[in-house]
């Protein structure tokens, strides 16, 4: 499929902004990357994920407090995701690309590739927002019609109510389906990526075996059989259930738009960033809980517009995107609540479908 392109002949509104930001962090001499805030959380995310593995394997307390530390640890694996990958794959964590690289790589350690996501994530979902064939994230077809677009199926009209079980399968399918799918198609989606060298080709390969080891197969030798692939379900179904949530969250609301370039030239005609904002929404940004487990990942406009910068940077860089939108009389969307935006997601689930 040939690429969108954005009418950024003039992007007044975009310009305006990034000189308020800009501005902002040189006048207070402020780095754009993480500060000793994230490395402490990052610190603190990574050792107890350890001490839950080490306490689940090793220990192998009684069935009630496993199940309960399960859960825990899909938390955990989703807050590292949010936090320690998704700022490492972007470039944000630090300024040593070394750091960003082995932050990133948490993602592998996790089961996933980094490398296929940073072109699934980074390049196609963030270039190209809520346009079907580009955004491999609004792809869930057939299960999920996220948009009038798509092609509709009998069962989309009870899409309002299954998505909480089909969200929770997407961590094993990411890892066992979707990587491979990829992998071995050269594909994102409808879009190529660039070929793997030998390097990556090693990672992949090497960091999936390991995954599989350290979660299947040396829980079943400590632990038994049964007891590994319940604790393994409870973990992969809280951790893909939580991903999916706030990744929907952002884009599959009612009032976030779907756009559709010309069908002759393949463009939208406005700027990429004001495309930014009407296809993305906020949630719960008052919610310090929310923003420490979800990684800023709650003020997901600001990240879709300054995805280099780390999210701890987001409250503030808010108050300026707010302000600019409000300049040039754009629609800023945000839910009050987790609650509020979950409802939306289902309000609009639910519409698509019927």
């Amino acid at each position: 499929m040939q690429k969108v392109s954005f009418n950024n002949k003039n992007s007044v509104f975009f310009n305006a902004l990034k000189e308020k930001v800009d501005t902002y962090f040189k006048s207070n001499n402020i780095k754009q990357t993480g500060n000793y805030k994230l490395y402490f959380k990052t610190a603190f995310l990574i050792s107890t994920a350890v001490a839950l593995y080490t306490i689940l394997v090793i220990y192998t307390p009684t069935a009630w407090l496993s199940i309960l530390l399960s859960c825990l640890m899909g938390i955990n694996l989703a807050a590292i995701g949010f936090n320690v990958m998704h700022d490492g794959a972007h470039g944000s964590f630090s300024q040593k690309s070394w750091v960003n690289d082995l932050m990133g790589y948490s993602l592998n350690a996790m089961g996933g590739s980094v490398y296929l996501w940073k072109y699934k994530h980074n390049v196609n979902h963030h270039s190209f927002t809520n346009i079907e064939g580009m955004d491999d994230d609004i792809d869930i077809k057939p299960w999920i019609r996220v948009h009038s677009d798509q092609k509709k199926y009998w069962f989309h009209r009870f899409q309002h109510i299954y998505w909480v079980g089909l969200y929770g399968v997407t961590y094993l399918l990411w890892i066992f389906v979707q990587d491979f799918t990829k992998y071995f198609s050269g594909k994102i989606g409808e879009t190529p990526f660039r070929k793997m060298d030998v390097k990556e080709h090693f990672i992949f390969w090497i960091s999936k075996l390991l995954y599989i080891g350290a979660f299947i197969v040396v829980p079943i030798f400590s632990v038994g059989l049964i007891e590994t692939v319940i604790g393994y379900l409870v973990i992969s179904f809280v951790c893909g259930f939580i991903i999916a949530v706030v990744f929907q969250l952002a884009h599959i609301v009612e009032d976030a738009q779907f756009s559709t370039p010309d069908k002759e030239i393949f463009k939208i005609d406005e700027e990429w960033a004001v495309h930014q904002i009407k296809t993305t929404a906020n949630f719960a940004t008052k919610s310090k809980i929310v923003s420490w487990l979800t990684g800023g990942l709650n003020f997901q406009v600001e990240h879709h517009l300054f995805p280099r910068i780390s999210h701890i940077h987001y409250p503030k860089i808010s108050q300026f995107v707010r302000e600019t939108c409000e300049q040039f009389n754009i629609a800023y969307l945000e839910y009050p609540t987790v609650l509020s935006a979950v409802r939306s997601h289902v309000v609009h689930l639910k519409h698509v479908g019927r």
